[in-house]
């Protein structure tokens, strides 16, 4: 089993040890997480996550993330990623520079974008300040 407190956002190969954590072991993160399936249907929102974004789990779990959670992330640099990534059946790990506006002030952030035929889910990883 994983120790949630060694995983790191930067760190190599960080979707395995995100795959293999359990909901309990993903609030214990110091960065947030949504985990989402190919219907974009968020499954995965970690206690980090909604006291920053603030947003409920109940509000943000089992709605589309690029639609109802997070519009702000529906575009080419988001959303279409994870698109091709899927089309194409390949692997996405990529640590983009982002802005977050819907229901906030504008924040920079990290994201990570983490996809693949390996992964049981699909994770946009958010790193704050």
């Amino acid at each position: 089993m994983n120790n949630p407190a060694l995983l790191q956002f930067d760190q190599p190969d960080l979707g395995p040890g995100i795959d293999a954590l359990t909901e309990a072991q993903l609030d214990e993160l110091a960065f947030g997480v949504i985990g989402f399936d190919g219907e974009t249907t968020v499954t995965l929102y970690n206690t980090f996550e909604s006291k920053y974004a603030g947003l409920s789990r109940e509000r943000v779990l089992g709605n589309a993330l690029f639609t109802a959670v997070a519009p702000c992330m529906n575009n080419f640099m988001v959303a279409h990623r994870f698109e091709e990534a899927a089309t194409n059946g390949t692997s996405l790990d990529e640590t983009i520079d982002y802005v977050l506006t819907l229901r906030m002030r504008p924040i920079k952030v990290k994201l990570r974008l983490l996809a693949g035929p390996s992964l049981r889910t699909r994770y946009v990883l958010v790193l704050r300040p």
